[in-house]
């Protein structure tokens, strides 16, 4: 959930980092008492996300600078349409510009990804998810805006769920541990709240997972045969999430699979930020 809180840390650090001693050029060039209208205009078709974000790095350089909304997260504009409208202090406004562009950009471009991975699999009954390949402390702005694409939220960090991948695996079996009976007893220790996800990379694990009572299995790489395979030897015993190799070319044919859950590490790792400007004019000296 993006709190207000997590928004005011982070979007302060980045006015800190743009403008650490206050922003010379605005205050040498720009009297005291001008005053601004900025227009946010769309150059691309996207969805847009990060509105809270946006108006938190102009409220924070300066309280006197007002930002109305014209769209709002979660949807859809067009080339050219205003976002949003800022007025207020010339120089609070010019300050804040790049750092409240920063934001907003890259999150209606996640957004925008989003929700052309959802149109993918529209037709079936499949989730697109992100991953924690996020921007380091940018994970709460990052997944708002999958959320904002019509996408959903995994974990959102390690200690919010038990997901064993191959690696953990893997040390179980160099300790000669029997996988079902490691996961069997990790469960017992457990709140009956805590998810279980477990992660096999070959059919022949699926199994002794399953046979743990674990609440999701995922499917990591497998090929699309080996999908369907998976599904029907799961059989609605556990939710079925696929991962590895999935873009928007393969997402529609691993969807039709019958997988419940696609993890996808692009939503927030090679997303590109969208072409949002903000078109400055003074109006009073």
């Amino acid at each position: 959930m993006l709190t207000r809180s997590t928004i005011d840390r982070v979007v302060s650090a980045a006015l800190e980092e743009d403008a650490p001693w206050g922003d010379l050029t605005s205050e040498t060039l720009i009297v005291e008492s001008a005053v601004a209208r900025a227009d946010l205009v769309a150059r691309e078709e996207g969805i847009f996300s990060g509105a809270d974000v946006f108006a938190a790095a102009f409220r924070l350089t300066d309280p006197r600078v007002e930002v109305q909304r014209i769209v709002e997260d979660g949807e859809w504009f067009r080339p050219g349409d205003v976002l949003a409208v800022v007025t207020g202090p010339a120089r609070a406004v010019l300050t804040a510009e790049r750092v409240g562009l920063n934001f907003v950009q890259r999150m209606s471009g996640i957004a925008t990804l989003t929700a052309r991975y959802v149109a993918e699999v529209a037709h079936t009954g499949a989730r697109i998810a992100d991953t924690r390949k996020t921007t380091p402390g940018l994970r709460a702005f990052e997944r708002h805006a999958v959320v904002n694409g019509g996408g959903h939220n995994h974990r959102y960090s390690l200690s919010d769920a038990v997901m064993a991948k191959d690696n953990h695996l893997a040390v179980l079996a160099r300790r000669g541990l029997s996988v079902t009976a490691a996961l069997q007893g990790a469960i017992a220790r457990l709140p009956h709240t805590t998810h279980v996800e477990v992660e096999v990379d070959r059919l022949d694990q699926i199994d002794m997972v399953l046979a743990a009572g674990v609440d999701t299995i995922m499917l990591d790489n497998f090929s699309l045969d080996d999908l369907r395979t998976g599904v029907e030897r799961i059989a609605g015993r556990a939710n079925v999430e696929a991962s590895g190799g999935v873009s928007l070319a393969t997402v529609r044919a691993i969807a039709e699979t019958g997988v419940d859950v696609i993890s996808v590490g692009a939503l927030t790792h090679s997303a590109a930020a969208l072409d949002l400007g903000l078109d400055v004019r003074i109006e009073a000296p």
